[in-house]
């Protein structure tokens, strides 16, 4: 695939707050040309229980479209570990694909960058119309205001999955619904081996996803009202101790978790080695692990204790998701809208959603009975009740990789069992402050 190189170089390193990192093309790459590639690569992130998994999955569905369309899609699944870079990398140097997986969370970040389709009223037309999708869904799109940077694809929320086997083993009734009850039951349920929540503590967009959370029970943020970063408030502080002295202190979550980045915790929890994890719509990780129905309950993320899961400082996941999204210099723009419709249209999204245990974000689609499921209900009721976005600011995928780092040393010191402490917190939170401002 042709692709122009700019001077954006810079993007990969500031994440470009203002700069456009890919050129429009070349004259004959627009739509409905009779000479347009027959062909499109696509980034997919990787959403089941591994990639072998995912390429499974969307291999009948990508044929289909072939078969539709007469165009061939060259597919490379990405780990969520290295997604984000190497879509950065590909805004810098004009070098990418034509139709990429984002999360929703990147949105206004990658949409500053000027590299992805704008989604006006005549591309929005040309996939079957902007009403098709929720309204939530379409509000972690980019930055308000503005025409979308991509279009949603898969609608998510955060849940506690509980091993139902370990839990009556332990002699415990009910998840825990605080973070007290957590501890607790925690303790009751590492022992001989087994741990009693896994995390994935080098994955910096997780830690991002789970501190957020905490941030927002302890009445913080990580940005102020003018866009200005504020990682290091004590809000902030007491929200990452937290988290991490889930293994520093508490001592629920295995050491060795510390290194985790790639799903590895899905694993652990499948195979029996941890009784919770904190997870997006993961029931069609746990099945491909050789978990099946029923061996595992489904709750709400903890709150504080005396709270319920809601508004305010009772926020219990992150607005979640994952867009879809067009390299605005691709040679083949038809193809790729074609793509976004077939990915976006009602049957589709019934098989792509049932597929990932996720809920679609079109209409239509939600009618599906399969939608109404334990796990999925619990989800809806997250998104629509007690789930924030996370902060909408250009610099968002800088903060997450900036605040997750420091999560992810963190975890390290607390594995290899150096203190964390609030002043180590704080120095941590504050390094990476300053790295945003540099």
């Amino acid at each position: 695939m042709r692709r122009t190189r700019t001077g954006a170089a810079a993007a990969l390193a500031t994440l470009l707050a203002t700069a456009t990192a890919c050129g429009g093309g070349s004259a004959d790459s627009g739509g409905g040309s009779n000479t347009a590639p027959r062909e499109l690569t696509y980034w997919a992130s990787n959403q089941g229980a591994d990639i072998p998994a995912d390429q499974a999955a969307l291999g009948p569905e990508l044929k289909k479209f072939e078969e539709e369309t007469g165009i061939k899609v060259k597919l490379e699944v990405i780990p969520w570990s290295d997604l984000l870079n190497r879509i950065l990398a590909a805004t810098a140097s004009g070098q990418g694909p034509d139709v990429l997986n984002i999360g929703n969370t990147w949105s206004s970040s990658l949409q500053a960058t000027g590299a992805l389709l704008p989604w006006d009223a005549e591309n929005f037309e040309a996939i079957g119309g902007k009403d098709r999708f929720v309204a939530s869904a379409l509000g972690s799109a980019g930055a308000a205001g503005r025409d979308p940077a991509a279009v949603p694809l898969y609608s998510m929320s955060y849940a506690l999955y509980y091993n139902k086997k370990m839990f009556k083993e332990a002699g415990i009734e009910k998840p825990p619904a605080t973070w007290d009850e957590m501890v607790t039951v925690g303790r009751k349920l590492s022992r001989d081996g087994t741990w009693a929540l896994g995390a994935e503590g080098s994955n910096p967009s997780n830690n991002i996803h789970q501190v957020f959370v905490l941030s927002q029970q302890h009445g913080a943020s990580f940005f102020d009202a003018a866009g200005r970063p504020t990682f290091d408030t004590p809000g902030n502080v007491d929200a990452v101790k937290q988290y991490v002295d889930l293994m520093a202190k508490d001592r629920i979550i295995a050491p060795g978790n510390a290194e985790y980045d790639k799903n590895q915790s899905l694993q652990d929890f499948a195979g029996g080695k941890t009784a919770m994890v904190l997870w997006q719509n993961a029931a069609s990780s746990f099945k491909a692990h050789g978990m099946k129905e029923g061996d595992w309950g489904t709750a709400p993320v903890p709150v504080p204790a005396g709270g319920v899961p809601g508004s305010g400082k009772n926020v219990n996941s992150m607005v979640a998701g994952i867009n879809l999204a067009v390299f605005k210099n691709t040679d083949n723009l038809d193809g790729a809208l074609k793509f976004v419709k077939f990915m976006t249209s009602d049957e589709e999204q019934k098989i792509l959603n049932r597929t990932y245990g996720s809920i679609p974000p079109v209409k239509a689609a939600q009618s599906d009975p399969a939608f109404a499921n334990e796990d999925l209900a619990v989800l809806r009721t997250t998104l629509a009740t007690s789930a924030a976005p996370l902060p909408q600011v250009p610099e968002e995928s800088q903060f997450e990789t900036a605040v997750g780092t420091a999560v992810k040393e963190l975890f390290a010191d607390a594995a290899a069992g150096r203190p964390v402490t609030a002043e180590s917190v704080r120095a941590r939170l504050t390094k990476a402050q300053q790295m945003m401002a540099g």
